[in-house]
């Protein structure tokens, strides 16, 4: 008799007629594919969500009073994790990052390319208060400690002196909560630098277990001894070493992506910890100054020399222009045309005139394959909130659209691996990536059939489709493809 009571008791269990109601922010997930980060096949199942956290994932009925969301024929991931993100500006007027939410994004780093807030605590309390959608965790900039030594006085080696102001600055951001050391040896303030200051400073974030990031010292015609560089920061400073956006940036080193992996491929081997991160465009985004890598703005040789890297004018539109608002949308043929002479000209009267921000499309789609196609290569945006470029509002649907379902490149659990996982323990974010139990409830719902990107070139601010359920922090942000406004987000603080 106890026997046939206790079955009755288990069987009235599993239909819920005794199970508690749940606290109201218990949610199920249920009839999805889930691919949970790894890089595993996708399976079948539900996931439960009590707070900010996964409590289970299996096959699982719905319990009394619990919300459910219905995945049915949709992708269930990790949300994606975007190491590489300039929305630090862009979350005073939009703290629920729309662009950035309506990919699926969660988590967001900012402070790339040698440029961070400052100070790197302040910034991150300023995020707490402004209350964000997104999770975010921040770099410390190169560029930023330099100046803040060195002042305006840049364009110079930096004295053994400088270099350990500077190196203590970096160890303040660190203990603020910064994740690792930026640069950006491309752009003016950054570039005078020896890579021995770089080393030391890059000590200086390693003493805190953070990682060197670099927008490295040249993408064009010498990249392959930028990224020879990058690799010996990070074998002496003993610190792992993140290319940002990996790309062949000039005519002269197209096709040469093959290289550039068994370039990075010896490194590995060799013990340095070395990765990188590419966004899925042709086309670069930047100051105009960095066209001509000799710095001779005003010189007509140097500019042809540096626009022909680039396959000419035409490729070169202008998106920013403070001084002559007029000539943005236009390339710099076009701008030529209409001050009566050609793109060198436009292009020294746009310097001498305060500088520009430019488009350039200037890669080939076969190295970007080669580069996605590399265990060690994720994905990033470098775009944010408000970006004059179709990246900033569309990289991560693209990916998953164009080279996951049209040009299979990539399947899509190889893809949602290099948006999640990777980054995510590339940041040290080890509560967060993948879709298991004890793990913080980001997660976004997406249909594989109808998820692409609409930006464009000329209308870089269209949003994608396809994100149909966002949440973060087990907070809905996304509901049924509509941004609800509600803003969960974290600061992480790097330990």
């Amino acid at each position: 008799m106890k026997k046939i009571l206790l079955i009755i008791f288990i069987v009235l269990i599993e239909c819920g007629i005794f199970a508690q109601v749940p606290i109201k922010d218990s949610i199920l997930i249920k009839g999805g594919k889930v691919i949970d980060g790894t890089g595993a096949p996708a399976r079948s199942l539900d996931i439960r969500i009590s707070g900010d956290v996964i409590t289970e994932v299996g096959r699982l009925k719905p319990r009394q009073g619990e919300k459910v969301i219905e995945a049915h024929g949709m992708v269930v991931a990790p949300g994606f994790v975007d190491i590489h993100n300039h929305s630090e500006r862009g979350f005073a007027n939009d703290p629920t990052a729309r662009s950035q939410i309506l990919q699926g994004i969660t988590t967001i780093a900012v402070g790339p390319d040698g440029g961070s807030p400052w100070p790197v605590g302040d910034y991150l309390n300023w995020c707490e208060k402004q209350k964000l959608s997104t999770n975010v965790i921040a770099f410390v900039g190169h560029a930023t400690v330099r100046q803040k030594v060195m002042g305006k006085d840049f364009k110079r080696t930096a004295t053994q002196s400088e270099i350990s102001q500077m190196a203590e600055l970096v160890e303040q951001g660190m203990r603020e909560g910064a994740v690792g050391l930026s640069s950006g040896l491309e752009y003016d303030i950054g570039n005078p630098s020896t890579t021995e200051e770089i080393i030391e400073l890059a000590k200086a974030a390693a003493k805190y277990k953070g990682i060197y990031m670099s927008h490295v010292r040249d993408e064009a015609d010498l990249v392959m001894d930028a990224f020879r560089e990058a690799i010996r920061i990070g074998r002496d400073a003993a610190i792992p070493v993140q290319i940002s956006h990996i790309k062949l940036g000039t005519v002269g080193v197209w096709d040469k992506a093959g290289d550039a992996v068994k370039l990075i491929d010896a490194a590995r081997k060799k013990g340095v910890d070395i990765e990188a991160d590419c966004y899925p465009y042709d086309a670069w985004s930047s100051t105009i100054t960095v066209l001509i890598p000799s710095r001779r703005h005003d010189d007509p040789a140097a500019v042809k020399r540096g626009l022909d890297d680039v396959g000419g004018g035409a490729n070169v539109l202008i998106t920013s222009c403070q001084a002559h608002p007029d000539y943005e949308g236009k390339n710099l043929d076009q701008i030529g045309a209409l001050i009566g002479g050609n793109a060198v000209d436009a292009y020294i009267k746009i310097v001498r005139d305060g500088g520009a921000g430019v488009v350039c499309k200037s890669m080939k789609d076969s190295d970007i394959r080669t580069f996605y196609l590399q265990p060690w290569v994720m994905v990033s945006s470098d775009g944010g909130i408000g970006m004059r470029h179709p990246r900033g509002a569309g990289t991560f649907p693209r990916v998953l659209g164009l080279f996951v379902r049209e040009r299979k490149w990539l399947s899509l659990e190889q893809a949602i691996r290099k948006m999640s996982s990777m980054p995510a323990r590339r940041l040290g974010l080890n509560d967060r990536g993948t879709i298991k139990k004890g793990m913080k409830a980001d997660i976004v719902i997406f249909d594989p059939a109808k998820i692409i990107d609409r930006s464009t070139m000329t209308q870089p601010m269209l949003e994608p489709v396809g994100v149909a359920h966002l949440l973060i922090n087990g907070q809905s942000v996304v509901r049924d493809g509509i941004v609800t406004g509600d803003r969960p987000g974290a600061v992480l603080r790097h330990q």
